[in-house]
């Protein structure tokens, strides 16, 4: 035996375009960002993007009809920190759209073993999928300069 392990070769993986507002989004980005392996194909990671596209901003409409109608074109236009060069409220939505797409990537990966172990393993796999939900809103949040908590009177 040499020892060596066989490796997929990264596939290169077109941007996927989004609204005139938003930022497109890599595939291969998320896929560094998130330790997305290569046994999710492209087609699979694909589609959980555009799903987590629509879902983030669905959550950010009208507060990008907000902006827009202040005179900003993009996000990229909105006034924000900047961090490694690029604006916070970019890295924010990333951020929103890669954990959606993770939430997504769990969901559907989750096998359908029923044993013990298998339960055990379906409890962390929801706990992993709330998450990631919950870092997707929290981001979202974070954009429209929410706070990440809401306290009510009782």
């Amino acid at each position: 035996m040499t020892g060596l392990v066989a490796n997929n070769p990264p596939v290169n993986e077109q941007d996927i375009a989004n609204t005139a507002f938003f930022p497109a989004i890599s595939p291969s980005a998320c896929r560094t960002t998130m330790a997305i392996g290569q046994d999710i194909t492209p087609d699979r990671l694909r589609h959980a993007l555009i799903s987590a596209m629509q879902e983030a901003n669905e959550n950010l409409a009208l507060w990008a009809l907000e902006q827009t109608q202040a005179g900003y074109t993009t996000l990229a236009d909105v006034p924000a920190g900047s961090i490694d060069g690029s604006s916070v409220k970019v890295s924010q939505y990333k951020r929103a759209v890669y954990s959606f797409a993770k939430a997504e990537l769990i969901e559907r990966m989750s096998d359908y073993d029923t044993s013990l172990s298998g339960d055990r393993k379906q409890d962390k796999l929801i706990s992993a999928i709330d998450q990631y939900r919950r870092e997707g809103i929290l981001a979202a949040r974070s954009i429209k300069g929410l706070s990440h908590c809401t306290i009510e009177l009782i």
